[in-house]
């Protein structure tokens, strides 16, 4: 069975101007554009890694790199709007308590004639979750390259998963006009690791930790602050489907 130790978070992110890296279709209307509108998001994959405290056993670190797929449309002159497409990539780091194990663990899983030399063994350590939906678009933006900002930083790996989840190659360079994406992610971080236990069940429980952002002042987030924990993306719904009165209401049940 598996237990969760008291290491667990709901998290109420407001990202603020998102570095947008657009594909290379997309780069020649967002160069040309003079407004553009806001789109959706769609989270594509999350990186994460765990690494313990030196000074304070028992606490890890857990580092969380969201990507996402954003898409636009852009407004040049008075033609309709062209959509366009890019890359958005959000970090973030938390510290949660996962306990200490030293056991080693061994699967019968493991195959000696493949290349699954993970399964061959592994320790009791936690092991991070990370439950996410896709995000909010709060506000987007087109601004000058003289208008950006100097600690943009540039982006020197990306997954080739996620690179081929786009019809064409992504631009990364610092010429042309850039946009800038606020977004508002929920999401669920825990650390957990496999314990035989024995507990009665009641009923769905959300955590009370909520690692808020601070320094968020523009209008964007604090309309982001009034939405209310999306509870029902996470969990199934608590109320069964209705039974049918009779056995000819199911289907092949009566000839």
């Amino acid at each position: 069975m598996r237990s969760i130790k008291d290491a667990i978070s709901s998290d109420k992110d407001c990202i603020e101007d998102l570095r947008f890296y657009p594909t290379q279709d997309s780069k020649c209307a967002i160069d040309r554009a003079i407004s553009i509108k806001a789109g959706k998001a769609e989270l594509l994959y999350v990186y994460i890694d765990v690494e313990p405290i030196g000074f304070n056993r028992g606490f890890y670190t857990v580092d969380v790199r969201y990507f996402y797929r954003v898409t636009a449309d852009a407004f040049v002159g008075a033609a309709r709007p062209v959509q366009v497409q890019g890359l958005c990539v959000f970090d973030k780091r938390v510290i949660l308590f996962g306990s200490e194990g030293t056991a080693k663990v061994f699967s019968s899983e493991a195959a000696f004639d493949h290349l699954d030399e993970q399964n061959i063994r592994k320790t009791n350590l936690p092991t991070a979750v990370v439950e996410a939906v896709d995000p909010i678009v709060l506000n987007m933006k087109l601004v000058d390259v003289c208008e950006c900002r100097p600690c943009d930083c540039e982006l020197t790996e990306i997954p080739p998963c996620i690179c081929a989840c786009f019809g064409s190659e992504l631009c990364f360079g610092n010429d042309g006009k850039r946009i800038y994406v606020t977004l508002g992610q929920f999401s669920i971080i825990r650390l957990e690791r496999d314990s035989q236990l024995l507990m009665p069940v009641y009923d769905y429980c959300m955590p009370e930790k909520e690692c808020t952002c601070g320094g968020c002042d523009d209008d964007p987030c604090e309309i982001f602050r009034h939405v209310k924990f999306p509870v029902n993306e996470f969990f199934p719904p608590n109320s069964p489907a209705p039974l049918p009165d009779n056995c000819r209401d199911l289907k092949g049940c009566c000839s």
